[in-house]
């Protein structure tokens, strides 16, 4: 039988080995020291998390070596010009912030990577990428960068780091960018998750399709993965409604008998941060009703283990996500190489 792992997660902050290692951190104020340094503020809309990884944290939490810069705009919609304005100026600083020992010059050539499959709309925010960026190319030339889109494994038969490997033989790029759709574990992160490292990337690995990785011990130069959450195990959208409903029913018992109770006119749930007390309808659903989001996938992994099927959700509007990365992303990369190189 094959070994699901239903938690699976391209998100640095969402592993399973960093929660806990920052768990651990939380509760027995370790130092710098301790090998990985977490960092999460806001700025303005925009959360950031960055996490730092040295050798002996790598060998801590099993996470390759580097920088991993997380944001996030938890309330992004579609339509929300100013959450993309504040995503946009966000992505296009921290790029200079992971690059700052990086030396571009005007003679330095930077190779784009799109990677993923261009039939697949959640899969296909790499090709995408590199499409906007030739549009962005004809209308403001940059001698900086080239850009390519391998496909997939599937389409072409060869591995995609043999391609980039030889394209980085052939042009000797002062870096490599490589652009790729990732898998989350968490509904509330799906196209609202923007994810910089300079570790690489592991094609694939988020659906468990794990590939060579693109790397700069495989290619000898600096590689940077850049990363938009597009899907998500159904599994973790069933313990996120659960969640959802059960705190719901809880909030509206508390609140039933209080007199701002008789105040709502209208359906109401509380907001996702605030507490709850999942005890008042432990009566009615039984002890599970009490149990941790992380308790209920562990149940949900040992029901579905004996089948075969895997689904992994995307958002219905995600070919309109993924037009809107796809152009910020290009934006960003012209913008963030104008201001290195000027």
């Amino acid at each position: 039988m094959i070994e699901v792992n239903w938690s699976r997660t391209d998100l640095i902050d969402e592993s399973k080995e960093v929660v806990e290692h920052q768990t651990r951190q939380q509760k027995e104020a370790l130092d710098d020291t301790s090998g990985v340094s977490i960092d999460e503020f806001k700025e303005n809309r925009v959360k950031i998390t960055k996490v730092i990884v040295d050798k002996r944290g790598q060998e801590q939490i099993g996470k390759k070596e580097g920088t991993y810069i997380t944001l996030s705009v938890p309330t992004l919609t579609i339509d929300d010009h100013n959450g993309f304005e504040q995503l946009e100026k966000s992505f296009t600083k921290y790029l200079d912030d992971i690059h700052k020992d990086i030396k571009i010059n005007k003679d330095s050539k930077v190779l784009v990577i799109g990677l993923g499959n261009k039939t697949i709309t959640p899969d296909a925010i790499g090709p995408f990428a590199i499409d906007s960026m030739q549009n962005e190319q004809s209308e403001n030339p940059s001698d900086h960068f080239i850009m390519y889109a391998p496909g997939v494994t599937g389409q072409t038969g060869f591995e995609t780091s043999d391609f980039v490997h030889a394209l980085t033989e052939r042009i000797k790029p002062s870096l490599v960018l490589v652009i790729d759709a990732l898998a989350t574990r968490g509904s509330s992160r799906l196209c609202k998750t923007i994810q910089i490292t300079n570790t690489g990337i592991h094609p694939g690995s988020g659906v468990g399709n794990q590939r060579t990785e693109v790397s700069k011990e495989v290619l000898g130069v600096p590689v940077t993965a850049i990363g938009v959450p597009t899907v998500v195990d159904a599994t973790v959208i069933i313990a996120d409604a659960i969640d959802n409903v059960f705190r719901s029913i809880a909030a509206k018992v508390e609140e039933k008998g209080k007199p701002s109770g008789k105040l709502s006119v209208t359906s109401w749930t509380p907001e996702a941060n605030s507490r709850v007390d999942l005890n008042l309808i432990k009566p009615i659903f039984g002890e599970w009703s009490t149990w941790s989001t992380e308790d209920r996938l562990k149940l949900f992994e040992e029901v579905f283990a004996s089948h075969p099927e895997r689904l992994i959700v995307t958002p219905k509007e995600v070919d309109v996500w993924i037009t809107k990365y796809s152009i910020l992303i290009s934006k960003c990369l012209f913008k963030w190489m104008n201001h290195k190189v000027h």
